[in-house]
């Protein structure tokens, strides 16, 4: 913008005297107002924890009078004024924030600092794994201590004196990627990784073999099923890791372990490069939690658990039986109890009891008519 008013006062001056001069007046007020501009855009001063720190206002002289404000109140940790510079001391993670000095005695401000605090990195912790053999590997680092202000890593690695192209993970910030130029190499592989920032850099070195990084990923898709009318027996099958690219040319071993939830105790059976067994000793009944892992069959070391998965053994359905006491109960004669001899009698009827004296008297009276006759 200012060159281009300058261009603009260079073709004006032809034209006459007041004008030049109009011209020059507007350089200095762009110019002015571009100081002042970048007196406002706070620049980033970075401090070590646990030292003094000194904070300088703009350009003015030793001798200017200013005052200072941390995000827009007054600094009331411990510090002491020299001139445009204000002095922490032994400064925290507290002391973070945007400074502010302002020319006495108008009060214009003058420079805006953003304080950050940090400590310098430490060297970086360093893994590195190949789960996609032959094809390649990654390495990951990270720091054990926090820095608080930003660091970046650089990473460097080489085989049989060569530099290789890192290429760095899309997703994982600490973390890059590898081919391996050769396979079944006798030469060792070199990582180094640097941690930088503002207030210093510290660097870690790694060496390996090919053979002791290949790790592949867990296998993948672990079903359990519980076999019919088997009730000790489960059905485990999987599917190798995906990320292994050549099933057939490095196969892979598997590791199975499982136990009933009631037990603490893992049971173990190691397989050639099945991607199935049956599990013949289960307890009846009882829920069982499995899991498998994975290893090249020649090189490198086993991987992390897959995802754990349940199953119970199949358990017999009970068979309905119908129930027969309704219908005993109903076919059932009952009976009345036999009356106490307590019980009321009912009345015999007269005609009944008549009839029982007749009977009785009948051989007094044939008697009696046969005397006296």
């Amino acid at each position: 913008m200012l060159m281009t008013l300058l261009c603009v006062c260079v073709c004006l001056q032809m034209a006459n005297l007041v004008t030049s001069l109009c011209c020059v007046v507007l350089a200095a007020v762009v110019v002015a107002y571009a100081q002042r501009r970048s007196q406002l855009v706070a620049r980033i001063q970075y401090e070590r924890m646990g030292s003094d720190v000194t904070m300088q206002c703009g350009t003015l002289d030793n001798d200017a009078s200013v005052s200072w404000k941390v995000n827009g109140t007054d600094v009331k940790a411990q510090h002491s004024l020299e001139g445009p510079r204000l002095i922490l001391t032994q400064v925290a993670l507290g002391h973070n924030g945007l400074y502010s000095c302002f020319q006495n005695p108008h009060g214009e401000r003058r420079d805006t600092i953003n304080l950050r605090i940090g400590i310098p990195p430490r060297e970086p912790t360093i893994t590195c794994r190949s789960n996609t053999y032959p094809k390649g590997f990654y390495c990951s680092w990270h720091q054990m201590h926090p820095t608080y202000i930003p660091t970046n890593f650089e990473v460097d690695v080489t085989h049989n004196q060569r530099s290789l192209e890192v290429q760095k993970d899309l997703v994982h910030k600490n973390r890059c990627h590898v081919r391996f130029p050769e396979v079944f190499s006798s030469f060792p592989y070199k990582v180094n990784v640097t941690a930088v920032n503002a207030l210093g850099k510290a660097s870690m070195t790694m060496s390996f073999e090919e053979s002791s990084i290949v790790k592949p990923d867990p296998p993948e898709r672990v079903t359990a099923t519980p076999i019919r009318y088997n009730a000790r027996r489960l059905e485990v099958s999987w599917h190798s890791p995906a990320t292994w690219p050549d099933i057939d040319n490095f196969p892979l071993k598997y590791f199975l372990r499982y136990r009933p939830l009631i037990r603490e105790q893992w049971q173990h059976v190691e397989l050639s490069d099945s991607t199935s067994h049956t599990i013949t000793d289960a307890y009846a009944g009882k829920e069982y939690i499995i899991q498998v892992a994975a290893k090249d069959t020649e090189i490198g070391t086993w991987s992390d658990w897959s995802v754990a998965v349940h199953a119970t053994p199949w358990i017999e359905e009970p068979v309905q039986i119908t129930s027969t006491t309704e219908v005993e109960f109903l076919t059932e004669t009952k009976t009345s109890p036999i009356p106490s001899s307590n019980a009321p009698q009912k009345a015999e009827p007269p005609v009944g009891r008549a009839a029982r004296l007749l009977t009785f008297f009948s051989p007094l009276l044939l008697g009696m008519l046969l005397l006296f006759m």
